[in-house]
């Protein structure tokens, strides 16, 4: 059964949603996970403790935020699995669907990727 991750892109520093949406996610994320479709996920903090490694031409060099050019961040995770992706396309809809009717005023992306099952081919570049 193909597994997906969900991602919610939004600005940071927008505030916190509103106590409907949080209601409306918990009743939402209970039906995924008692259908076997929700199996983990959660929200983040901002980017203030943020770390990342960049490794560029060969250097590994460590970059800790806050991100001041960054206009959004990822402010939560999900990882599902369903039996297609038109499914999971649709539950992924429903879900950016629940913060538009509950936090009309907050702009976000929700990302839907399927995770691979295998490992990648190595390049011989």
């Amino acid at each position: 059964m193909p597994r997906f991750m969900g991602l919610v892109k939004m600005e940071e520093g927008g505030g916190m949603p509103p106590q409907a949406l949080f209601e409306a996610m918990d009743v939402y994320i209970g039906e995924q996970a008692q259908k076997g479709h929700f199996l983990d996920g959660g929200g983040l903090f901002g980017t203030e403790d943020a770390v990342n490694f960049v490794v560029r031409q060969g250097e590994t060099t460590r970059v800790d935020g806050p991100y001041a050019e960054a206009k959004e961040v990822v402010g939560g995770w999900s990882l599902l699995q369903y039996d297609s992706l038109e499914e999971a396309v649709a539950a992924q809809q429903e879900f950016a669907e629940l913060h538009a009717k509950h936090w009309p005023e907050c702009t976000m992306v929700a990302t839907l990727r399927q995770i691979s099952e295998a490992p990648p081919e190595p390049s011989d570049a």
